[in-house]
């Protein structure tokens, strides 16, 4: 497995209302960051502060050079952003970069790979 590139595909994938967040995350955004709680309507993310409707994208993925991607808001994002990926199967599913074709035949090992990888945003379900 390859480390991230910054490709944005899991962001660009389901920023427009595939992701969700916690009420103690959003009363925490209230409080301390209105800034990212104005993108909160009636409990879902990333909402149109004027229009109330369902952004496409994620107001906080910002687009580098090259194509590649980087989140403002990643140290205060939500919970559903920090767990991914959460299994290769979804990574697969969404042409995830950071794949390699040893990763796709052996899935087994792959995931044991992530779960070491993601160890600091989310527990293990590999085991």
């Amino acid at each position: 497995m390859k480390a991230c590139n910054q490709c944005g595909k899991c962001c660009i994938n389901y920023s427009d209302g595939g992701l969700s967040a916690s009420r103690e995350e959003i009363n925490w955004w209230e409080t301390f960051r209105p800034n990212i709680s104005k993108y909160v309507a009636e409990g879902k993310i990333w909402m149109d502060p004027d229009t109330g409707q369902q952004l496409k994208r994620c107001p906080w993925l910002a687009e580098l050079p090259e194509k590649k991607y980087s989140c403002s808001i990643y140290h205060d994002r939500p919970e559903d952003c920090r767990h991914y990926p959460v299994e290769i199967s979804q990574m697969i599913q969404d042409d995830c970069e950071m794949l390699e074709l040893r990763d796709i035949t052996d899935h087994r090992e792959a995931q044991k790979k992530l779960d070491k990888i993601m160890s600091d945003s989310r527990p293990a379900i590999g085991e």
